[in-house]
């Protein structure tokens, strides 16, 4: 998969670097009761938006990897590869809870306890599982530079 010569994943991985992040921190926003109201909308969209983008780097990524093998002779790849898997399932497992977080805005309770609880350690999680992968990528690219 190119887009002008260029390889996607070279392309799509700063949406997922980019957006990830920003999700994570407005899910941690959301969490806050004096912030929950206006980080709402702005969660519930960059989540999606950037599960979206880790999906397609995830993809892409593979493509790349198929269609030039001798990039799996890079020492750190196989990191890159692991932590991407982790990436990728966290990000859309934090993505469905924002959107059900979004949609259950209004409930109290325990119901908004456990959204809460499960948005915050998802947050960061995804935080972290996508520094992680992006490091151990540009590791992998960069590193023998």
């Amino acid at each position: 998969m190119e887009i002008n010569g260029l390889p996607l994943h070279a392309l799509v991985i700063h949406g997922a670097v980019v957006l990830g992040p920003l999700a994570a921190l407005l899910a941690l926003a959301y969490v806050v009761p004096r912030t929950r109201d206006w980080a709402r909308w702005p969660m519930v969209a960059v989540a999606v938006v950037a599960a979206c983008f880790v999906v397609l780097a995830y993809l892409s990524g593979n493509d790349l990897l198929d269609s030039n093998p001798a990039l799996g002779q890079l020492p750190d790849v196989a990191t890159h590869q692991d932590r991407a898997t982790v990436a990728l399932w966290v990000t859309l497992v934090f993505a469905v809870v924002a959107v059900v977080a979004g949609a259950l805005h209004r409930r109290s309770g325990a119901v908004r306890l456990l959204l809460s609880g499960a948005l915050a350690v998802l947050a960061v999680a995804t935080l972290v599982a996508v520094v992680l992968t992006g490091d151990a990528g540009a590791k992998a690219v960069w590193g023998g530079l």
